[in-house]
């Protein structure tokens, strides 16, 4: 039978604790002080602007008068020769771009003119002598000499509907012919039939040495 006597048992007193004790609160002081540190850095987390403006370096302060900040303008462009090198460099870039561009390759062309459905629209336009090709020089020609005799407007505006009326029609047969030919070649295109139209349509009104990219066909070749 269990005994009620107190005897053996051992009370703390203030400033005492047990083994088990200490080390249960050296844990938990362990554990807060880990917590503390795995929390965070005590600060708020630098935005990216100051990050930039750390990795480079302090910026400069602001000009305090115009003189200084027009000296600080022309030091930022630099010497007169390094300028002219730079603007040299620059043409010849857009120079070589532009020359790549007009020989047909295919990662310097507009976004309009990219793609082997384009080249086949460009090759088959080239390689037919259009009407259309001669309607602006045409119309220069009878827009001048209409200034030049005001008694001949009736007969330039007659000619000027005729002109019209024959870029139409030979526009639609040209659409007809691409669009044919386009899907049989690429069947699952997925240019509509008045963006492929209408781009064959463009080309042929142009003058044939102003075309861009450059025709890579003559006329009468067969495509």
């Amino acid at each position: 039978m269990p005994s009620n006597s107190l005897v053996g048992v051992k009370f703390l007193r203030r400033g005492e604790s047990t083994p088990t004790s200490d080390s249960s609160s050296t844990d938990a002081v362990a554990a807060v002080e880990d917590k503390t540190v795995t929390l965070g850095k005590g600060r708020p987390t630098p935005s990216r602007r100051e990050a930039e403006g750390r990795r480079r370096g302090p910026v400069a302060p602001a000009p305090k008068t115009a003189k200084e900040a027009r000296a600080r303008r022309k030091a930022l462009r630099g010497t007169k020769e390094e300028r002219k090198a730079s603007s040299a460099e620059r043409k010849a870039d857009m120079n070589d771009r532009r020359s790549r561009m007009l020989a047909g390759e295919e990662q310097f062309l507009l976004p309009r003119d990219k793609g082997p459905v384009k080249k086949y629209v460009r090759d088959i336009v080239d390689a037919r002598r259009n009407l259309l090709g001669l309607f602006m020089p045409l119309a220069l020609v009878l827009i001048l000499s209409m200034i030049l005799s005001p008694a001949l407007q009736a007969i330039v505006t007659l000619a000027m509907l005729v002109m019209m009326l024959f870029m139409i029609i030979e526009g639609v047969v040209l659409g007809r012919i691409v669009n044919k030919r386009v899907r049989e070649r690429y069947p699952d295109t997925a240019d509509s039939s008045f963006s492929l139209g209408w781009y064959a349509f463009v080309r042929a009104s142009q003058v044939r040495r102003m075309r861009a990219p450059k025709p890579q066909v003559s006329p009468g070749d067969a495509v």
